[in-house]
């Protein structure tokens, strides 16, 4: 673990610790993967300010998110079928966050249930909700997030139809899925990660049991997640689940200022500006690039958290610099999960909070709750450094 400095050192070895079919629904995107790069180079374009002579002996990176208090600006995002990156991956990822200070986001597609993740740790934590075709589905699940207290909701708003994800499709990631003989010769060349699912307490999706009729069989319950995405939904469904959730609602997939203005008046205490990862439109834009106008829209009346390419401490700064209140990470968990189990986890949010800390140092921040776009490099002279680094490159 010491030779562990970065988030891609840990992607590395859960590439070499999972199986390809896992470790690529973690790492794709839709279609061509254009916004999922575009998450990671719009981030990379920003540059800081770098000031000099400031006292900064004393740097505060804790926060508030939605009232409650959070060692760092950040949280662990929700993502489907954690508990196959790892055995019992949702549990470990949940413990690792809430011991780092930070909010643990459980997805509705999650391996464990929000049952088994409630009795394994001695904090909330968030449940992110699908509205399906099944409202009566959906209404049950609210109903056992209110049971096991957890301290926020988060709805997903722009799956309501699922985008194609190419590596999926050809891993048998399908519906319904598929074995094929690489998939099975590659589970066999992994027999640590064969030996902690086989230990895990669940190997389908949790929070379905016992509603959906086979619900152990991974093909059967796949086929009935399949068509319940309900491209019916509307603003009125928002509404509909803000009346029966009476604590914290948060709004996560949101891209236009538009959006974010129907979001706030449904109720929403905040919204996460997300695409998903860059796993739904693709040519979409960057979370990153959305994020400016959102805030300028709706940022004083809810909480603007930021979801899209968080890899680095120096992505959250940024970030908080272009108008978020918070970030969430989502790959970057998923790979420390991969690779070292609930220490992996713990060690990633090291890293993100040790590059945060430094970063805040060497722009002349103290306080992560005043980073502002006074610590972003002027986009004209990004622009123009831009310019000089292609012209360097013809030149060679």
């Amino acid at each position: 673990m010491r030779n562990i400095t970065n988030i891609e050192d840990l992607r590395q070895v859960a590439r070499r610790k999972i199986p390809r079919a896992i470790f690529d629904y973690v790492d794709g995107g839709s279609y061509d993967e254009h916004t999922l790069r575009g998450n990671r180079a719009d981030l990379q374009s920003i540059r800081l300010r770098q000031r000099v002579m400031v006292d900064v002996s004393k740097r505060t990176l804790s926060t508030t998110i939605l009232g409650q208090a959070a060692a760092l600006p950040l949280a662990i995002a929700p993502t489907g079928l954690t508990g196959l990156v790892r055995g019992d991956g949702e549990i470990l990822a949940a413990r690792a966050a809430l011991a780092a200070g930070i909010p643990f986001c459980l997805s509705t597609m999650s391996i464990c249930s929000i049952e088994d993740v409630r009795a394994a740790v001695d904090r909330p934590f968030w449940f992110q909700l699908y509205v399906m075709r099944d409202r009566g589905f959906s209404q049950s699940l609210i109903e056992r997030a209110r049971e096991a207290n957890c301290s926020a909701l988060v709805l997903t708003v722009d799956l309501q139809i699922q985008g194609q994800r190419h590596r999926d499709i050809k891993n048998g990631l399908s519906v319904p899925p598929r074995l094929t003989p690489g998939n099975a010769f590659d589970m066999a060349m992994k027999p640590g990660w064969v030996q902690r699912m086989l230990c895990g307490k669940r190997k389908t999706f949790g929070n379905l049991t016992g509603h959906v009729p086979g619900s152990n069989n991974l093909s059967t319950v796949s086929q009935w997640i399949a068509g319940q995405f309900d491209p019916s939904l509307s603003w009125r469904d928002v509404e509909w689940v803000r009346k029966l959730w009476p604590g914290k609602l948060i709004l996560k997939g949101i891209l236009d200022p538009a959006d974010a203005e129907l979001a706030v008046k449904a109720g929403a205490d905040a919204i996460i500006v997300s695409n998903h990862g860059g796993r739904q439109l693709d040519g979409a834009p960057s979370s990153i690039d959305a994020l400016p106008a959102v805030t300028e829209r709706v940022g004083g009346r809810c909480e603007i958290l930021f979801d899209g390419g968080i890899r680095s401490g120096q992505d959250i700064l940024k970030a908080l610099a272009s108008g978020a209140h918070a970030c969430l990470t989502g790959r970057a968990f998923l790979y420390g999960l991969g690779a070292f189990g609930e220490a992996g986890v713990t060690r990633a949010l090291e890293i993100l909070r040790n590059e945060l800390d430094v970063s805040m140092a060497l722009s002349g921040s103290t306080d992560v709750r005043n980073v502002s776009r006074d610590i972003i490099w002027p986009a004209a002279a990004r622009a123009q450094n831009r310019m000089t680094e292609a012209a360097d490159a013809a030149d060679v």
